[in-house]
């Protein structure tokens, strides 16, 4: 599929390099201070040599905000049997005492054995349970910091302060993109809201702005500002532009180190570019009823989120290299109401990432694409809210819970690590976050201690000065 991707990624669409200054212009950057370095730097999204050969050339993140439950999905307890309605025999570290009980909560649903790996899948996830030869579940994961920001970023940006880049950033940073008529890093939103962080989310930090995500809406326009006004459509707009990019030059030549510079002008070209690569991307009606109907886009609770995977299948098609699908703010927060939230949430995002995986791999595209399944944090082995059983809930655990991930060189139908008895703590082959960036940055042929960012006369890196290691063990 290498050669469809490529294919794709080098059709001109003959707009890109003009569309910079008339948009300077339009805020006043023509005039920019002058901001020497000592060095010039040059920063764009060209496809760039990886440290390695890789695996992956391309990555979907299924981002699953508020802490989807592993022991009612991913992780059976026996021992929460016997335990069930009893107190909790240890200590708990509760996130909030709000509510708070030490009184063992036993998942109400069963769990069975799928495929021929035999992992174990919830009775809540029948569409994942299809998907398990295809999949590593990682039942260690760990970041130790029970707040859902600090959660979040040191899931996405390696740390747990703000303002760092996240890690589609450091991708496209690293690697660019195979199409130069797409962004490197893409962004589906929820239709109801951001996750918490908010934009925070897809931030280029302190990295150059082109390598920021770029926000693709549920909802006509996807793109905003994507079309010219009306009245510079066609000839106008390609006239003054041309013009226009002779001025630039000229500026050009006076602002060799103007880093901000440089970056906000390949943005515009690639806006200009995006104005058609965008829209057939995007374009499902390309796709046939049968795909559809896989991805459950006439389900509808599920057929938004089948939408915005769907979509994601045809960037990573064009040449994307970073995809991600986010939930609404909280989904998956569920310290009360557990009952009806968390088999409602399923239902939204089950049947459509099982068909990611499976129209990936019919199309030949899993094996060089990575897809992750997973949230900031798991959920505590106790009751939250004992005030009946269609109240009850769980309280936050950054101590152990579960992710999973497909393709992209890694193993199919494999268990990795383990936590204790009733799932507080992982014990087994602890995968901490920055043990899965320096894992996920491997698998694309980067080394993390190699991909770094000069700031303030310091090389700055995702898994900075933390003892990331590369999960060998989830690997084909």
């Amino acid at each position: 599929m290498k050669s469809r991707r490529k294919f794709l990624a080098e059709a001109s669409l003959g707009i890109g390099s003009v569309a910079a200054t008339w948009m300077l212009h339009n805020e006043g950057l023509l005039g920019a201070p002058i901001r020497p370095e000592l060095e010039q730097r040059k920063f764009d999204l060209s496809a760039k040599q990886p440290h390695h050969a890789p695996k992956a050339n391309a990555m979907i993140s299924l981002f699953m905000q508020g802490g989807p439950s592993h022991h009612d999905l991913f992780d059976p307890k026996p021992e929460m049997e016997r335990f069930n309605g009893k107190p909790f025999p240890g200590t708990i570290k509760y996130d909030s005492t709000d509510q708070a009980s030490n009184k063992v909560l036993a998942s109400p649903w069963k769990f069975n054995k799928y495929g021929n790996s035999g992992i174990e899948i919830s009775e809540l996830l029948p569409f994942t349970s299809r998907i398990v030869d295809e999949i590593t579940l990682v039942r260690s994961m760990h970041t130790g910091v029970n707040n859902h920001g600090q959660s979040i970023e040191a899931l996405n940006t390696g740390k747990t302060g703000a303002g760092r880049p996240s890690f589609g950033s450091w991708l496209g940073y690293g690697l660019g993109t195979e199409n130069q008529n797409l962004p490197a890093y893409v962004v589906l939103t929820d239709p109801v809201s951001l996750p918490v962080l908010g934009v925070s989310n897809f931030s280029n930090g302190w990295l150059p702005s082109m390598f920021q995500g770029t926000v693709v809406r549920s909802k006509e326009p996807r793109i905003l500002n994507l079309d010219p006004p009306a009245y510079l459509k066609g000839k106008p707009q390609e006239k003054l532009l041309s013009f226009l990019e002779l001025l630039n030059k000229e500026h050009k030549k006076l602002h060799l180190h103007e880093l901000e510079l440089d970056a906000r002008i390949a943005t515009y070209e690639l806006a200009a570019r995006m104005q058609s690569a965008g829209k057939e991307a995007l374009d499902l009606s390309q796709e046939t009823e049968a795909t559809k109907k896989l991805y459950g886009m006439d389900n509808p609770a599920c057929s938004d989120y089948a939408t915005r995977c769907l979509i994601a299948r045809r960037l990573v098609e064009r040449g994307v290299r970073f995809v991600q699908i986010l939930s609404r703010n909280q989904m998956w927060d569920n310290h009360g109401a557990l009952i009806s939230g968390l088999p409602a949430n399923c239902k939204q995002v089950d049947q459509p990432s099982m068909a990611l995986v499976l129209d990936l791999k019919q199309r030949g595209l899993l094996d060089s694409t990575l897809v992750t399944w997973g949230g900031e944090m798991g959920r505590l082995p106790v009751i939250q809210n004992d005030a009946g059983p269609s109240k009850i809930g769980r309280d936050h655990n950054t101590y152990g819970f579960s992710w999973w991930l497909a393709g992209g060189g890694i193993k199919k139908g494999h268990v990795h690590g383990a936590t204790d008895d009733f799932g507080h703590h992982a014990v087994k082959d602890i995968v901490n976050h920055y043990d899965l960036h320096a894992t996920i940055l491997h698998l694309f042929g980067l080394d993390h201690k190699k991909l770094t960012y000069q700031r303030n006369g310091q090389e700055m890196a995702l898994t900075d000065n933390q003892p990331g290691q590369v999960i060998k063990g989830i690997m084909a």
